[in-house]
């Protein structure tokens, strides 16, 4: 192997972010703490993606020696970061995972007012997805069950999520035994 070609790492993603239409931030999460340190930072690399892919028809584009792969739809603009050696189609199978599981928890309705009126759920997806920059799940039905929104939705919201994070099964079992 290569001396001069970096070690292999389970550290894939170094950043996902959403985007509305203006290139304002909806939702950030940055893995790497080296990357972009500060807010600042971090909003002007967003602001020059935006500018570099919102009228592109690409889905992959390289800045500043980063691989961003990256989806639109209707008004939000999705983004995936690896760094420059990083396998797209690793990225992209993540890009597809928190799409396809966004598009079911908003019921088809991928865009910026009801991705903001669930905000809570987008989160947990995400954070179902990736782990500190590591790929936990590219499957969007096992991304689901593992989130169990369908019960999240239900007017016991505040005890399933509860539920949820505490790891107490047997309630949300007895639960959707209710419904």
């Amino acid at each position: 192997m290569d001396s001069t070609s970096p070690e292999p790492s389970l550290y894939t993603v170094k950043a996902v972010f959403i985007l509305d239409n203006d290139g304002n931030r909806l939702l950030s999460k940055y893995y790497d703490p080296e990357l972009y340190p500060s807010m600042k930072e971090q909003k002007t690399f967003e602001k020059n993606v935006f500018n570099k892919t919102h009228k592109a028809d690409n889905e992959i584009a390289f800045l500043e020696g980063m691989t961003i792969v990256y989806k639109s739809s209707i008004d939000l603009f999705f983004y995936v970061v690896g760094s420059a050696q990083e396998n797209e189609l690793m990225l992209m199978s993540v890009l597809n995972c928190l799409f396809d599981s966004l598009s079911h928890i908003l019921r088809k309705n991928v865009e910026r007012r009801c991705l903001l009126e669930n905000m809570e759920g987008v989160f947990l997806v995400v954070d179902e997805i990736i782990d500190g920059g590591v790929i936990l799940e590219s499957d969007p039905q096992q991304v689901l069950q593992k989130v169990n929104y369908r019960l999240m939705s239900e007017p016991a919201y505040g005890f399933v999520l509860f539920d949820y994070i505490t790891g107490n099964v047997e309630a949300q079992t007895d639960r959707s035994q209710l419904l």
